[in-house]
């Protein structure tokens, strides 16, 4: 089959249908992008998608409308825009296209219905107001991505669409970041529960770089572990472990006796040669050597039998 047109309504634009052109043009680049009314174009055919118009929805047709009664919705209820159900539909093989491993795309396709295509979902069908958002309504990606419409004293036939097409890039940079900020936090997780795995018995944690691991300590349920090492730069870094993400209560504290010291005080008070800097709150240490930064940890984690 060979798609030649994606086909959505004319006039404004919504975040939905624009997200949902973000999700099909990656697909189907060679396929024109239509913005109409006309009955003959929204009528389904073998060489069309048709979204956010038509009435309809209809998967095996290739038309994904959610304006119609009854609507389509959800599993749990929930209303559908048109840019969940192209996201339910095409989602995976967007995430394909964008390299994403195998093994990753379902997980990673729940995460972003989730986190991003739901609220938008919501937001369309008036299932929550901007208002929830309260001072930062108007900094939503919905309210972003409308206020890249043409003023309403433009009266050029093609303002809609020209802002339509000018906003598309806009709002693929959005998406795609989303994408690959869930992809990098995957293969954190991977490398976070690999060390968390070599760690063993062990309450240090190193790992290979700075990277997103609390996730893989609440999956491997390591519990045990007190603190991580990190290398940054040309130094390295031992760090606490937040009990959530809600708060500055640790697992356990650096020493108080480092707590503000820096060089050569600091190595008085660790009896470490080559550290460097212990944060005043305790949450953080540096040192200029591996070496150097294990026998920190190794210090930090007797002091808490003291």
């Amino acid at each position: 089959m060979t798609l030649n047109f994606l086909v959505t309504h004319s006039g404004g634009f919504h975040a939905d249908e624009l997200l949902s052109s973000v999700i099909l043009t990656r697909l189907f680049p060679q396929a024109d992008l239509l913005r109409s009314r006309d009955k003959q174009l929204i009528t389904p055919s073998a060489d069309k998608i048709i979204y956010d118009v038509g009435g309809a929805y209809d998967a095996e047709a290739q038309i994904f409308d959610h304006h119609q009664r009854p609507s389509p919705l959800r599993e749990d209820g929930q209303p559908f825009s048109s840019f969940g159900l192209i996201w339910a539909h095409y989602g995976r093989a967007y995430l394909a296209a964008l390299q994403v491993p195998e093994a990753d795309i379902d997980p990673i396709h729940a995460k972003f219905d989730a986190k991003f295509v739901l609220p938008i979902d919501l937001l369309d069908n008036g299932a929550i107001e901007p208002s929830v958002a309260g001072v930062l309504s108007i900094l939503t990606l919905p309210s972003l991505l409308g206020s890249l419409k043409p003023s309403y004293d433009d009266l050029s036939p093609l303002a809609d669409d020209d802002a339509f097409h000018a906003a598309l890039p806009v709002a693929r940079v959005f998406v795609e970041a989303q994408i690959r900020n869930l992809a990098a936090s995957a293969r954190a997780q991977t490398a976070a529960l690999a060390a968390i795995a070599a760690a063993g018995a062990s309450p240090i944690l190193e790992l290979p770089m700075g990277m997103p691991y609390r996730a893989a300590l609440d999956k491997a349920g390591a519990d045990h572990i007190l603190f991580v090492v990190v290398p940054r730069g040309g130094d390295w870094t031992l760090g606490g472990i937040k009990l959530s993400n809600d708060s500055f209560e640790q697992r356990a504290d650096l020493p108080e006796a480092w707590a503000g010291l820096s060089d050569e005080a600091l190595e008085a008070a660790s009896g470490v040669k080559g550290a460097k800097f212990c944060h005043k709150a305790r949450f953080i240490a540096v040192a200029s050597t591996r070496e150097a930064i294990l026998q920190m940890a190794d210090i930090a984690v007797k002091s808490q039998s003291l």
